[in-house]
């Protein structure tokens, strides 16, 4: 959250450059997922970044918790490596290639 905010070590101007987007897993080992989705989707800075959780967990309550807090996606990881690797390339695809996103900074 340090990068995202411009805070603490990435103060600096240009030490954190504004991503395009945010992949988030829900369980991250020092920060809920879904904490992080909230601090994300409630700032003004950086409510339009899109968010796609990546998550082993397939729970009705997690799909429906973070889209409640503003996810623009939400993939469940497949097991295997090379399912992993497919599903990241559609990712790349879908998200660089096929949809317009707003410009960083606006």
């Amino acid at each position: 959250m340090e990068y995202l905010q411009h805070s603490g070590k990435y103060a600096e101007p240009g030490s954190s450059p504004r991503p395009g987007i945010i992949l988030l897993d829900l369980n991250m080992p020092k920060k809920d997922g879904r904490e992080a989705l909230k601090e994300i989707k409630s700032s003004p800075d950086l409510w339009s970044i899109p968010v796609i959780v990546l998550t082993t967990s397939k729970a009705e309550e997690d799909i429906y918790r973070t889209y409640d807090l503003g996810v623009n996606s939400f993939i469940t990881k497949p097991v295997s490596f090379d399912a992993l690797v497919e599903v990241m390339k559609a990712l790349g695809r879908y998200w660089f290639e096929i949809v317009e996103l707003p410009a960083p900074g606006r």
